[in-house]
């Protein structure tokens, strides 16, 4: 494309914020009723802001890809910004929009299971829509499961934070701390990955005691097999009938993660360490006449613990500073291989990567940072972290359905940039700010 035609596409998007509503009027319509049905951990008596309008202002710094509480409030305290954003949100105008100190107050009462319920309920709108029919692999969800720190420092926040020590019992012993959530996200495109449910893993006195003499890896293992158990749980609770595979890297390559899988009627594909289970391994190669089709090889019903698990392994050549290097690539999966879905299982495998490319890096270095402290206080940093999420899965429909949709190039910091810019310009009338544009917009 060249830059006139580059130039030209950009004139189409008039208003990056009215168009961005549009979106969430299309795709999340009740979202602002959602915030308002939240239970109000407060006293009516001492509010001079509703749910609707402290969740509001937080949904639109991500949208905007505010950083900080103390910049959410300077750039939210412009005359057009406070008029345009109560329109947005459909309440009756104020002064001012909520302060930074304000909505934290709110999110250290908040429980933080209300946003999950929020974020859940929206996420089944999109699942029922039919629109994103086109990215299930075999007619199932794929789910990616993966951990992420929210913070890391030599600071304790508070009492939930994990520990990692250096030089244990040496003199020269120092201790870190960090905030780690297990996270689940679904794949609705290849640039579509939205979060389904999240499970912060906090640091409590029993966990702490079992594990001193563990290795660093086999702490996470721990910690993180025990957030799964919780995370499933939630996601079976909220969507009981979803059909869904389950993708994991080889930390989850583990009895109780596929017991789990197979108790709840998931499929499951998870990279595969030969180290992480040796007798996986030693079976595979005992068995000399391997599945083959094009660059991949695989076996069926190899035992593992009395139970039936899958195996391929799959190579290609990669380019890497200049010289060509083989890769080489193992899953496990309860599905059965053949030659005409071995490298198809494999490449629904390696959609694993997605929830850090369009999951963890975009939401730590493109829009906004969710290892930015905006409170100290646990559960105010869990609300963060969670309306990031609502955020980020708004503007990944807007990203697609009108910027990739309608050829419009932009960098990714300029999308929030442009979008926070709008904010503060003269719109039209209020029916036409909110007005439900349900125009034909085509699936990914």
């Amino acid at each position: 494309m060249g830059r006139r035609e580059d130039r030209v596409r950009r004139k189409l998007e008039k208003d990056p914020a009215m168009e961005c509503n549009k979106v969430r009027q299309k795709y999340c319509p009740d979202l602002f009723r959602d915030f308002a049905d939240t239970k109000d951990p407060r006293n009516p008596s001492y509010t001079d802001y509703s749910n609707r309008e402290l969740l509001g202002t937080v949904f639109y710094k991500g949208i905007a890809g505010i950083t900080s509480m103390q910049a959410m409030t300077d750039e939210f305290n412009k005359d057009q910004v406070v008029k345009n954003l109560y329109q947005f949100m459909g309440g009756k105008e104020k002064e001012f929009l909520p302060h930074g100190v304000t909505v934290n107050e709110y999110f250290e009462r908040l429980d933080p299971e209300e946003l999950q319920k929020v974020q859940q309920k929206q996420v089944y709108g999109l699942i029922r829509s039919k629109a994103f029919y086109d990215a299930r692999f075999r007619k199932k969800w794929l789910v990616i499961v993966d951990g992420t720190q929210t913070y890391s420092g030599r600071r304790k926040l508070h009492e939930g934070c994990l520990e990692r020590h250096y030089k244990k019992g040496t003199e020269e012993e120092t201790v870190s701390y960090h905030c780690d959530v297990l996270e689940a996200k679904i794949v609705l495109g290849e640039k579509l990955v939205v979060s389904i449910g999240s499970e912060f893993i906090e640091n409590n006195g029993e966990d702490a005691e079992r594990q001193k003499n563990m290795g660093e890896e086999e702490r996470k293992q721990d910690c993180e097999t025990k957030a799964f158990q919780r995370l499933a749980g939630k996601i079976k609770k909220a969507f009981p009938r979803l059909p869904l595979i389950l993708l994991a890297d080889s930390l989850y390559a583990s009895e109780p993660v596929m017991d789990l899988c197979r108790g709840n009627g998931w499929g499951f594909i998870i990279r595969y360490k030969s180290g992480s289970i040796p007798g996986v391994t030693e079976e595979y190669e005992k068995i000399p006449e391997k599945g083959r089709s094009g660059h991949a090889e695989f076996v069926n019903e190899i035992d593992y613990r009395g139970k039936p698990v899958n195996m391929v392994r799959y190579w290609e050549e990669a380019e890497e500073k200049g010289k060509k290097a083989g890769k080489e690539y193992q899953f496990l999966t309860d599905m059965r291989i053949t030659e005409k879905n071995a490298e198809k299982v494999v490449k629904a495998g390696r959609k694993r990567w997605k929830i850090e490319n369009e999951g963890f890096n975009r939401q730590k270095n493109w829009q906004g940072d969710i290892t930015h402290a905006c409170s100290h206080n646990a559960e105010a940093m869990k609300n963060h972290y969670l309306m990031t999420q609502i955020s980020d899965m708004v503007k990944q429909l807007y990203e697609w359905f009108v910027l990739e949709t309608g050829g419009i190039r932009k960098r990714q910091k300029n999308i929030s940039s442009d979008l926070l810019k709008s904010f503060g310009e003269q719109k039209t009338e209020r029916e036409d700010i909110r007005r439900n544009d349900t125009q034909s917009v085509p699936a990914d």
